[in-house]
């Protein structure tokens, strides 16, 4: 079958035409920004790449096109498909029914953590010698490579609740049917596309409704936002998890920087976890991981071992390099409550050592201050922060972190931020960039300053 996928470099969409090549379809794509890594990725699989989504891409005519959910009408791929009457579909629904349908589903949702803990599953079976397919939201090092077909009959996907196409407005996970599934935590996000936190609920709702009597949910024990949505009505066996407190997944002698813990199943310890990661948001993404594993049949003495030789997704915590003994990492965090947990697990591990951190308020929510109110709180543990503020930033940076005093510093352009960053910092800073983009090569630009010092 010939498929052409629109919005092919996405993550989700680029993992969705690896797959599909994979079982042997001939796969073209389309997207506004072809780049690396993501190109490189998909043309060393033998994918035809254009740039831009121009009609003629369409022509001649796919067997099938599949819809990402950037996608809008108006674009003129979107128009020419519907003009025409070509096949189409969501990469949500394409996944469903040509690879999720026959297997074991293990899902991972939540608004933080989905990337890494899917990672963490997928590695978990992969050590335990049963080669799962996996689509998740960035690169796992162990793996280098972002999706696979894998055998049956196990698949991790990292389940989004961000909309599906432009003519399915449910969350992507709900097409995915999960037997197992893990909801790391819940919090309000996605302000393009949902009012408010109860959207957001009644989303999920709809994902543990599809999880059957034989399956699994794990929960972590103090999430009120997911006890209210297993409150509205759950069919399925749950078990809890906590890093802090005694749950049916909990820890023990744990490192304060989360570098180091015994894992604590039904009281009983079941191995430790010794690893380059740090942060209490970590150490949850591995009892999840765990649980969602033993239900599938891993020993979590296994699982422990596994996770002592992960290595995490490109962009979580990432350390790019090291300049004259000066670090920078690149960290996806773009909400508050993963800046706060991000400094906090690097502060436990650097001590007094100076964070310099660097955000770019890129997401749709943030851009629109929807978290504004608590963002000054989550960058608390940084010495130094600089913002990058984007043109349509719909709130002054300058005064909602006011209370950070003469920390901060407000930046209209990316260069001036190399500049600064580089003329004051230290051997011994710990430079960290936070932002779910490019951020104009950044990274590297301070690494090249830094060695020009």
């Amino acid at each position: 079958m010939k498929i052409h996928i629109l919005g092919i470099c996405g993550t989700f969409m680029g993992g969705v035409a690896l797959i599909a090549r994979e079982l042997g379809h001939a796969v073209s794509g389309s997207d506004a920004n072809v780049y690396p890594p993501m190109s490189t990725q998909l043309e060393a699989a033998g994918i035809t790449l254009m740039e831009g989504f121009d009609a003629d891409h369409l022509d001649p005519p796919p067997d099938q096109v599949v819809v990402g959910n950037a996608m809008s009408r108006g674009n003129p791929a979107v128009e020419y498909m519907l003009d025409r009457g070509l096949s189409y579909v969501s990469g949500p629904q394409w996944l469903a029914e040509n690879v999720l349908h026959d297997r074991w589903v293990l899902a991972v949702s939540g608004t933080h953590g989905k990337t890494t803990t899917s990672g963490m599953l997928a590695w978990i079976l992969e050590s335990a010698g049963l080669h799962p397919g996996f689509l998740i939201g960035g690169v796992p090092q162990n793996f280098a490579l972002s999706a696979r077909a894998g055998d049956a009959p196990f698949f991790v996907v990292e389940a989004d609740e961000y909309d599906t196409a432009f003519f399915d407005k449910r969350s992507k996970f709900v097409h995915y049917r999960p037997r197992t599934l893990v909801m790391n935590n819940l919090e309000f996000d996605h302000a393009d596309i949902f009012d408010d936190l109860e959207a957001i609920q009644r989303q999920f709702h709809h994902l543990v409704r599809t999880v059957p009597g034989n399956g699994l949910i794990i929960s972590p024990l103090n999430d009120g936002n997911l006890h209210d949505v297993l409150d509205m009505g759950c069919w399925t066996p749950v078990e809890h998890f906590d890093p802090r407190i005694e749950a049916s997944w909990h820890v023990a002698n744990a490192a304060p920087d989360g570098s180091r813990f015994d894992v604590i199943c039904e009281t009983e310890r079941v191995g430790t976890v010794e690893w380059p990661l740090t942060g209490q948001h970590n150490v949850s993404n591995a009892l999840a991981a765990l649980a969602a594993a033993r239900h599938v049949g891993v020993p979590p003495s296994v699982g422990t071992q596994a996770l002592s030789t992960f290595e995490n997704v490109r962009r979580r915590m990432e350390l790019l390099g090291e300049i004259n003994a000066v670090r920078v990492y690149d960290d996806f965090a773009h909400h508050p409550t993963a800046i706060r947990m991000t400094l906090d697990g690097l502060r436990k591990q650097v001590g007094e050592q100076r964070i310099l951190a660097v955000l770019e308020p890129r997401s749709n929510t943030m851009r629109m201050g929807v978290h504004a109110a608590t963002l000054a709180d989550s960058l608390t543990e940084a010495d130094q922060v600089w913002v990058r503020v984007p043109e349509d930033l719909g709130w002054d940076a300058a005064a909602v972190l006011r209370r950070l005093g003469a920390r901060l510093h407000v930046c209209g352009d990316t260069q001036s931020i190399v500049d600064q960053v580089g003329k004051v910092a230290t051997a011994g800073d710990q430079i960290l960039v936070m932002s779910n983009g490019g951020f104009e090569g950044i990274h590297q630009r301070l690494l090249d300053r830094l060695a020009a010092a």
